[in-house]
């Protein structure tokens, strides 16, 4: 096919433009990064005392690797914990009987409306009127990871089940698939896939969030900022390198999702279609029964 079908090619005024704007923005883009440097100069924010502690081993193993620890350890609980409570309430919600698809609904929507940061609160001053002593942070932080982020899991996976067509659904049924079958074997596969991209984003936004439990004192990366801030007096240095370091945290964990994502996609390509080899082919079978 051609592709001026689908887009017109730019004539030689639209390369003159498309070249304009994007001189301009790099002008733009030049001048704000030029202003932020020299602020920060101008605050002495570039000396080399406030950068050396990075340099030093006992700042990385006391504080930075200790809290990267806490933040990989708060998302790989949550992630885990959200991914099984997006799908069970995903499931619950496209199921056919109401009292089932009801509460999962309301359920869902009710999580999805309230800030993390207050789930995450309410579930810490909770703990002790329910006997839990002593408090656990870690568990107040992860399970507002799960009920928040679970909650969008659960939309999106939803969403990718409606999505496909009617069709698959009812020629399950016609061969005899339970509505569960249908949904494990035929609909659920294929909706994860198509919505896995989106299944990763909301994996990387629950990455982030783990700092939210600064609030609570929990020990992740950013609560490292402020400790390494009383210990140096090197505020926007610890948060640069904090940023830098949640930046090659979510650019691992997009590598890997992409990994995943061409996987399962080739995996679904070299499926045997019918009338290939190692699909059934009933003429034959009944060639080979008739002899």
């Amino acid at each position: 096919m051609s592709t001026s079908v689908l887009y017109d090619a730019p004539g030689p005024r639209a390369k003159a433009l498309n070249w304009v704007y994007s001189g301009v923005t790099l002008v733009v883009l030049g001048f704000v990064a030029w202003l932020v440097f020299s602020k920060f100069n101008e605050t002495g924010q570039w000396e080399s005392e406030k950068w050396t502690p990075f340099i030093d081993a006992d700042v990385w193993n006391n504080l930075l690797i200790p809290g990267m620890i806490e933040t990989l350890r708060a998302f790989a609980v949550g992630s885990l914990l959200a991914m099984v409570f997006g799908f069970v309430f995903a499931v619950g919600r496209l199921s056919n009987l109401k009292f089932v698809s009801i509460p999962c609904g309301i359920v869902v929507e009710f999580f999805r409306s309230i800030p993390m940061l207050l789930l995450m609160f309410f579930i810490y001053f909770m703990q002790p009127s329910l006997g839990i002593t002593p408090t656990s942070i870690f568990w107040a932080v992860v399970l507002g990871l799960m009920l928040y982020n679970g909650s969008v899991i659960a939309e999106i996976i939803r969403a990718g089940v409606r999505a496909l067509p009617k069709g698959q659904e009812e020629a399950g049924v016609a061969i005899g698939l339970t509505s569960g079958q249908v949904m494990r074997t035929i609909l659920l596969p294929q909706a994860v896939r198509s919505m896995l991209p989106a299944i990763i984003a909301q994996l990387v936004v629950l990455l982030k969030d783990t700092a939210l439990g600064y609030v609570l004192g929990y020990s992740e990366l950013l609560n490292q900022v402020k400790q390494l801030d009383t210990n140096f007096h090197n505020l926007i240095p610890a948060a640069i390198v904090v940023a830098v370091i949640y930046i090659a945290l979510n650019t691992v964990l997009g590598l890997v999702a992409t990994w995943i994502e061409g996987r399962t996609r080739r995996v679904a390509r070299t499926a045997a279609p019918v009338g290939h080899a190692g699909a059934v082919d009933p003429v034959a079978d009944e060639a080979a029964l008739a002899k």
